[in-house]
């Protein structure tokens, strides 16, 4: 656990990363690096039922699961990702990010979740 906390650390000088997290798919946190004074418990809720949505309008569309959800505000880039089955990895970042580095740098967290 403390490996994955320390990923998520990086994400924030490596990327600039706001906000990271990684959650079960129903919203119960695992780990992150969210700043104080935010609910975590309420961000990983809301990340879990937007990505819960795009599943249920993908599966009536009978298109596979979505992989990857971006959400873009006018400063900000919210990047929710599947780690498995059971998880989701949860990245906020600067508008205009490397977005490919960024998710290749979250893939990698994701194998080392998944491999727990």
């Amino acid at each position: 656990m403390m490996d994955l906390q320390k990923s998520l650390k990086e994400l924030r000088s490596k990327f600039e990363v706001t906000a990271s997290a990684v959650l079960s798919r129903d919203g119960l946190l695992i780990a992150s690096d969210i700043p104080e004074g935010i609910i975590a418990e309420t961000f990983t809720i809301m990340c879990a039922t937007m990505m819960g949505a795009a599943s249920t309008a993908h599966s009536e569309l009978k298109v596979g699961q979505p992989q990857v959800m971006k959400v873009q505000s006018k400063g900000h880039e919210m990047f929710i990702v599947g780690a498995g089955r059971r998880a989701l990895m949860v990245a906020v970042a600067k508008k205009g990010v490397d977005a490919d580095r960024l998710l290749k740098q979250l893939n990698t967290i994701i194998d080392t979740v998944e491999g727990e």
